[in-house]
């Protein structure tokens, strides 16, 4: 018999308590996730009733729920400010999902038909075109029937609830080529993510989550009271006969799709309120700059050949400051047999337009795909990193998997490709980090796609910790930024010095700027980007009005692409235990002025995120059409 939950409440009251004096009278010592398993066995000797034992999992929710429901009890303790902070440090779940100073929230736009065709590309029904259901974001989405709001609502509740700080949110938008949407869409799904922001975690968000559930009940989507998901009413059997003829190759993405979301169907009902306009747009923006909850980077992805000024210039309107270009390699000629279509100076050109507007590079790079070898790999890895052509900022890493129902199958069936052997790719991951420079941060070496949806390929999930493993116990030298970033460690700021980096692309001097601790880790770099002629037009530097064919690039002026401050995230407007909120990003930006100026250039503008506005007022920038700006004396 399972606990009676009185039982278990008082069972986790008793162990708070206990963890309180714990750390009152405790001056040092680690108190690390092995140390609070210790303390909670230690609570649990002598509990015969497994139900009833405390788990780390259970203390943070049994904290919050204390300090509510039992004010007095709580009071009684005499917890202070700065016990209360150490005691949600120690019980917060996860620390890592914050390490990187601010909470990240992954969105999925919902199922839509995709321009491309890619062999080796996914084809889920119930997903939007190159992802699958079981991958943990696209779980969390469905649930949610895909709406932004719903999602990024329930997101940062879930977070909040883990300790971790939610008023610094970098929102991540995934699901294929963003520009493929319909443009009113767009907008509305970006509103909603600024709106869903603007509520943060209090009754508004409450009765915010309420209606919009509403409306999908009117719309004649239902709800499953066992599991509490969110799900169209489809037909189960037509899906699953529409799916095996896409795996089957006798249906595309594209043909299937109408049937379980065109105009018959509950998805073509909602599609009629999921628009929105410019002014009411930035209305959520404007108040998104003093919300409890700021976006402080919001990222989309596209196709190279979806890049062009007027592209470019509506991500700004929607607040977009990174952008996610699938370029898979750098080799056109082997992207021509996977029906990728993308032309060699497509891909240039995007790189080039994208820096011009300032906006942060994320570089998807497959490895493993037909006719390629690990040598040949490596080769088109470094190309990307090092060519001026493209140097991204980030990089993502996706060696090749077969899934079933992508063209790749049938190269797979004929002996035309195979999977890299668990030796082969992790040894081309070790080389590939070794070779990466110390402007770049790989953000990932491996999809999320579960090992049953994998036909063939890599299916170990916890690849990076293994190629990282290997290079320590090798000794090679990494210069890549995650694995240099201060993350977790205690090392306060005092022993850092600034250092700069300078590098050439096809169109500007870039300049990677760090804070760097003695041991080599970092607390926080700004690029800076120094636009060269002939790249840029003559035009006045960021017009009021966004001219659709112009960048908002000139020689005169410079642009400051990225700031960020590692460390565990840091409340706003309070001094963070860490790197963060010690002044390190003014500083910063106070040197990157500095060379500005150094260098000729008469104004220095910033690809500000919504949230962070206010920020850069208060550096002496102000406000020009979608960015903003300062001048120098």
């Amino acid at each position: 018999m399972p606990a009676e939950p009185d039982i278990l409440r008082e069972a986790l009251t008793r162990a708070l308590a206990a963890l309180v004096t714990e750390l009152r009278t405790r001056a040092e010592g680690p108190m690390d996730d092995q140390w609070i398993v210790r303390f909670c066995r230690e609570q649990n000797r002598g509990v015969s009733d497994v139900s009833a034992h405390v788990k780390k999992r259970a203390l943070l929710p049994a904290y919050w729920d204390l300090k509510r429901s039992r004010p007095d009890l709580w009071r009684s303790w005499n917890v202070d400010d700065e016990l209360e902070a150490r005691l949600v440090s120690v019980l917060q779940a996860k620390p890592r999902r914050t390490a990187s100073g601010v909470a990240t929230v992954t969105v999925i736009a919902k199922p839509w038909p995709c321009s491309g065709s890619c062999r080796f590309c996914p084809s889920d029904l119930r997903m939007p075109k190159s992802y699958l259901a079981d991958e943990p974001a696209c779980q969390r989405a469905e649930q949610c029937l895909f709406d932004p709001y719903l999602q990024v609502s329930s997101r940062i509740r879930v977070l909040a609830q883990l300790g971790h700080p939610v008023d610094k949110v970098e929102l991540i938008v995934l699901g294929g080529t963003w520009t493929d949407y319909p443009e009113a869409y767009r907008r509305w799904f970006a509103a909603e993510l600024f709106r869903a922001l603007n509520d943060g975690l209090g009754d508004a968000a409450t009765l915010g989550r309420r209606n919009r559930r509403r409306q999908y009940e009117q719309a004649g989507f239902t709800l499953w009271q066992e599991e509490r998901e969110w799900t169209a009413p489809s037909d189960p059997q037509l899906r699953t006969e529409l799916q095996a003829r896409v795996n089957a190759g006798e249906l595309t993405y594209n043909e299937a799709f109408p049937q379980l979301y065109g105009p018959a169907t509950p998805w073509a009902e909602v599609s009629r309120w999921q628009r929105c306009s410019s002014n009411a747009l930035r209305a959520v923006q404007t108040m998104n700059e003093t919300a409890p909850c700021r976006c402080v980077g919001l990222s989309f992805e596209t196709r190279p050949d979806c890049v062009d000024p007027e592209t470019l210039w509506s991500l700004r309107e929607l607040g977009c400051t990174k952008v996610q270009i699938g370029v898979q390699s750098t080799d056109v000629s082997r992207l021509d047999g996977l029906s990728r279509g993308i032309a060699g100076e497509t891909i240039d050109d995007a790189f080039a337009l994208l820096r011009l507007f300032g906006f942060k590079i994320q570089a998807h790079q497959m490895a493993n795909l037909p006719g390629a070898t690990p040598a040949t790999d490596l080769d088109d890895y470094r190309r990307l990193v090092s060519d001026p052509r493209f140097e991204p900022d980030e990089v993502k890493l996706y060696p090749c998997s077969l899934i079933e129902g992508t063209g790749l199958v049938e190269n797979y069936r004929e002996g035309r490709w195979r999977p890299y052997e668990t030796e082969e790719l992790v040894g081309l991951l070790v080389n590939e980090l070794a070779a990466t420079p110390r402007f770049v941060r790989v953000s990932r070496m491996v999809r999320d796609f579960s090992a049953k949806d994998i036909v063939a390929g890599n299916r170990q999930a916890n690849l990076r910790q293994d190629v990282e493993r290997r290079l320590r116990d090798r000794d090679l030298p990494v210069q890549e930024i995650r694995f240099r970033e201060v993350a977790l460690a205690p090392e306060g700021p005092s022993d850092l010095r600034l250092r700069t980096l300078r590098y050439f692309t096809t169109v500007s001097e870039e300049r990677f700027l760090e804070w760097v601790a003695e041991d080599g880790t970092l607390h926080g770099f700004l690029r800076l980007s120094l636009p060269v002629l002939p790249a840029v037009a003559t035009e006045p530097v960021l017009p009021a009005v966004a001219r659709p064919s112009s960048t908002p690039a000139r020689a005169d002026a410079a642009m400051i692409r990225e700031v960020h401050v590692y460390g565990r995230a840091a409340r706003l407007d309070q001094e963070g235990q860490w790197s963060q909120h010690r002044g390190l990003g003014r500083e910063l930006v106070e040197e990157a002025c500095r060379q500005a100026r150094a260098a000729g250039r008469v104004s220095v503008a910033v690809i500000s995120a919504v949230g962070t506005r206010g920020y850069y007022r208060a550096l002496g920038f102000e406000d020009d059409g979608l960015y903003q700006r300062r001048f120098l004396d």
